[in-house]
């Protein structure tokens, strides 16, 4: 249960960095809703790597590297899976404020990587220290 809590925290946080990043490039910056998700989510994705690494999940037995590959792979397809709900809920509906359709994006993608990322990234840590 700890370790659920510490997830959706670091995954609220990244929704903010995600959410208030969007904001800002399309209201400041004039970028479109569509380009302005693409900074936010790595962004948000960065953060995100940093809590779960250090308080969610804790270090894999693997190296930094293989470790950090593993988590941007998840990362890249749940932000994919992000992306695509949210384009499809605007182009579907156009009169739809940007952040429900972030809303919606980023909920369908926390699902999607708590399994990833407990299961591949740091599957043999999570096993061991599943009362965390």
């Amino acid at each position: 249960m700890k370790r659920m809590a510490w997830f959706l925290l670091a995954g609220g946080i990244g929704f903010v960095i995600d959410a208030g990043l969007t904001h800002l490039l399309i209201a400041k910056a004039g970028f479109s809703p569509f380009f302005a998700r693409i900074p936010a989510i790595m962004a948000a994705m960065a953060a995100t790597f940093i809590i779960n690494r250090s308080r969610t999940f804790g270090r894999s037995p693997h190296s930094l590297a293989k470790e950090g590959f593993r988590y941007w792979v998840v990362g890249i397809t749940s932000a994919v899976l992000n992306y695509a709900v949210y384009s499809l809920l605007m182009r579907g509906l156009p009169s739809l404020q940007p952040l429900v359709a972030v809303i919606c994006g980023s909920a369908t993608a926390t699902f999607y990587s708590f399994f990833g990322y407990s299961r591949f990234v740091f599957r043999h840590h999570s096993r061991n220290k599943e009362s965390r």
